[in-house]
């Protein structure tokens, strides 16, 4: 699971959970895939992103070295900060480990770098 997708789920769904953001990340192994960078598609998603989460993320599963806690004003002219974001947001991969919500506890596998998010239907709101 890339630090990107991460960044997006929640576990809402679940009964009694009201927010269920930000996952916590129990990674037991974690691998490091290059990918070509992108900066244009870096510079694109950075104002979607959390960046606080990111950043909580990278550093829980020890990736957040060199990465600043808060985005500059002209990042998408940075582009030592753009190649920062672009190793953590897709090239840092949890592939074995769990999520864990915030609120429940529940924890949801990653296995192969997929993470299953699937519920029981007594878990469903």
């Amino acid at each position: 699971m890339k630090l990107i997708t991460h960044n997006m789920l929640t576990s809402k769904c679940l009964k009694g959970v009201l927010t269920g953001y930000p996952l916590a990340i129990n990674a037991t192994n974690i691998k490091i895939n290059e990918v070509d960078f992108n900066p244009d598609f870096i510079s694109r998603i950075i104002p979607k992103l959390d960046w606080e989460v990111l950043w909580k993320a990278a550093d829980s599963i020890g990736h957040s070295e060199g990465l600043p806690q808060t985005i500059e004003q002209n990042y998408d002219d940075d582009k030592e900060f753009l190649k920062k974001a672009h190793r953590v947001l897709l090239e840092v991969e949890v592939e074995e480990g769990y999520l864990i919500c915030p609120e429940s506890g529940r924890q949801f596998p990653i296995t192969k770098g997929i993470p299953n998010m699937l519920l029981t239907e007594a878990e469903v709101q």
